[in-house]
């Protein structure tokens, strides 16, 4: 019997027009309705998945690349995860939803309440994943903060949030009818929270919690984002390359973070997957070969997309120069930088159409070059992931489309059952349970 994993679902574009610019279109979902998502949870749950963290940016993006992110739908529109939460949590019993939360945006004591409040309707399956994007502070009213002291604003926001949710200590709430009290402020802690971005005085008028407090989710592989996660977070949600030594040393530096404030048992670390499966390896061979010599048509598309995501105009740029250090500007999360470098991250000189291309050409999963292959390929290399890496788990990436979520879990998920990696049922005790679990 293989080492069992936790395994969820990242909504990687967000709360907004999910399928289009695909067939999927054609199905006829409205994604402004709850409908199209609460079925899709409904799918994740039977399937065993632990959770659903909702990407979220506040931003549409700046005025030179406001095209780019709304023409083909891709940074926007989006609305707001947080409010898709109850949807999802009255559809489902087990499974936890973590909508994602950007600490510029939300004050400490106002995201403290309504986490409280999900975390109680839910029995438990409320959560956050917290974010430090900085380039929405133009549409709060903001000076765009740096990187690292982003990371010091949401260490501030997460350690003023968790003050407020212990404020009521345990028997605070009586509950005793003979005398009438309800609750003993005796109990109640009205201490001050007094940080470098966050003052505010306690306690929370939300109830104390029984099962653990809500999920506490984090993406960002800097060190800084490292450590954010070592400190607070139960679950990093990880974008690494996806070979086995890449796996072992990025989870080992969770760990590590997580060793400085004696919480290495407390988080998991997901890696974030999003492999392209197919009925057999002959189309899977097919695909590789094709994929070979991308035509300027995909370098294209490519461009489009990563100039949504990192907010710099890709497609102006010359494809044979490399790219520049001055081309990013501070706003741009260093992860999104390397992801696009990827096997040239280390290569200043590398032009821009290698490194689109590296994007465009596919590999198989039989020979660890990609993530192009079977179920049972796949299944193969998060075993081998879970024996060799330690791994705790992956999140697989894409929309909340019954389409995508059936392509992905269909043949996936009985081949991962079999060999006992993927969980049958949920333990009672909420998202949190359900991770401690294993």
């Amino acid at each position: 019997m293989a080492r069992p994993q936790h395994f969820g679902w990242f909504l990687s574009r967000g709360f907004g027009p999910h399928g289009w610019g695909r067939p999927d279109w054609e199905w006829g979902y409205d994604w402004r309705r709850p409908d199209l998502y609460q079925q899709s949870v409904r799918t994740l749950e039977q399937a065993g998945l632990d959770l659903l963290i909702i990407e979220d940016a506040l931003s549409a993006g700046s005025p030179g690349t406001l095209d780019l992110r709304v023409r083909g739908a891709y940074g926007g529109p989006k609305h707001d995860p947080l409010m898709l939460a109850p949807y999802l949590l009255d559809a489902s019993e087990r499974i936890g939803i973590v909508p994602t939360v950007n600490v510029g945006a939300v004050l400490p004591y106002t995201a403290a309440r309504q986490l409280a409040t999900l975390h109680h309707l839910s029995a438990g399956r409320a959560g956050v994943n917290v974010v430090t994007d900085v380039s929405s502070a133009r549409h709060l009213g903001q000076e765009r903060l740096g990187h690292d002291a982003a990371y010091d604003r949401a260490d501030d926001w997460i350690s003023a949030i968790e003050e407020l949710w212990s404020s009521w200590s345990p028997g605070a709430v009586v509950e005793d009818v003979a005398t009438g009290r309800y609750a003993d402020a005796s109990r109640i802690s009205t201490s001050r929270h007094d940080g470098e971005y966050f003052r505010l005085e306690g306690p929370l008028n939300a109830m104390p919690f029984d099962d653990g407090a809500p999920l506490i989710a984090s993406p960002g592989g800097s060190p800084r984002g490292i450590a954010f996660a070592g400190a607070h977070s139960d679950v990093q949600l990880a974008l690494a390359r996806l070979d086995i030594d890449s796996l072992r040393g990025y989870r080992q530096r969770v760990l590590d973070a997580a060793a400085e404030h004696d919480r290495q048992e407390a988080i998991r670390t997901l890696f974030v997957l999003k492999p392209q499966l197919v009925a057999s390896s002959q189309e899977a061979d097919r695909l590789v070969a094709a994929s070979a010599r991308p035509e300027e048509a995909d370098l294209a598309r490519i461009a489009q997309a990563w100039s949504s995501d990192a907010e710099t105009d890709l497609t102006r740029l010359d494809l044979d120069a490399p790219l520049g250090p001055g081309v990013f500007g501070e706003h741009v999360s260093r992860g999104t930088i390397a992801g696009l470098r990827g096997k040239h991250a280390e290569d200043p000189d590398a032009p821009l159409r290698e490194i689109l291309a590296q994007h465009a050409r596919l590999g198989r999963l039989s020979e660890r070059r990609g993530f192009v292959g079977t179920a049972e390929e796949l299944a193969d290399f998060i075993e081998e992931a879970g024996e060799h890496a330690g791994s705790d788990g992956f999140l697989f990436s894409g929309d909340l489309h019954p389409v995508t979520v059936h392509r992905m879990l269909d043949d996936l998920v009985p081949a991962l059952r079999r060999r006992g990696i993927l969980r049958r049922e949920h333990p009672p005790g909420g998202v949190g349970a359900n991770l401690r679990d294993f």
